[in-house]
């Protein structure tokens, strides 16, 4: 698996999870789904992706993205 869908997997369950804490836990938990979503906007404009980092120190091959 590469660092991009790896990057991917990772932001889709976060959104899903906070969904779920959402809706079974406290609304409150809907900011974590604000947070996924603006770190992958910026990460588009800006390449720079925390996941995508710590993605490469656990040894995950480059893709096209996070090269």
């Amino acid at each position: 698996m590469t660092i991009d869908k790896a990057v991917l997997a990772f932001a889709g369950v976060m959104v899903l999870l906070s969904l779920l804490l959402t809706y079974f836990v406290h609304p409150a938990w809907m900011l974590l789904t604000v947070f996924v979503g603006l770190n992958m906007l910026q990460s588009a404009f800006t390449g720079f992706c925390p996941a995508a980092i710590v993605f490469k120190k656990l040894g995950f091959k480059p893709g096209a993205a996070f090269a």
